[in-house]
């Protein structure tokens, strides 16, 4: 595989980040979305977001394709991150990449913390936000109700800048 190339996402890259972000949520274990996804609202969604000038879209390209996100929602001074990356692709340096520079905007932009939620059994993503120096700040039983009527637990990680 040769190296990501990580840059801020244009409102050209939308639909492939959609694809990016079903692809995950198919998988049903990794982030809160699930199938079948609304991508009218959530193309609008991001759109605005990309947008509204605050808030920061990273895509992580491979050979032309986009095979990562991370988005940040900035509100009250902190920013709510969250990322997906294609199956198969996990585990070769392509969230660190997109993690690296989201932390740099975040500093250069002045926010005072990152935050996120992870689900506890996402061990590998875990052990990479402490890599980055994510702290875990918080375990939150029965947090996310799924659409088969599960509730999941998070855990809440910050970092602060």
């Amino acid at each position: 595989m040769t190296a990501p190339i990580v840059r801020e996402a244009t409102e050209a890259d939308v639909d492939a980040m959609l694809d990016v972000y079903e692809s995950v949520a198919a998988e049903g274990r990794w982030i809160g979305g699930e199938i079948p996804i609304d991508r009218k609202r959530r193309r609008e969604g991001r759109l605005a977001l990309l947008k509204a000038g605050e808030n920061l879209g990273l895509v992580a390209e491979v050979d032309n394709m986009i095979v990562g996100e991370l988005i940040i929602e900035v509100a009250h001074g902190r920013g709510d991150l969250g990322m997906d990356i294609l199956d198969g692709l996990r585990g070769q340096g392509i969230g660190s990449a997109l993690l690296a520079r989201a932390i740099e905007w975040a500093r250069a932009t002045g926010l005072a913390k990152l935050s996120l939620e992870v689900w506890p059994h996402n061990a590998p993503a875990i052990a990479l936000y402490e890599k980055f120096g994510f702290a875990q700040e918080g375990y939150h039983p029965k947090q996310w109700r799924r659409r088969n009527g599960e509730s999941w637990d998070t855990i809440s990680m910050g970092l602060l800048l």
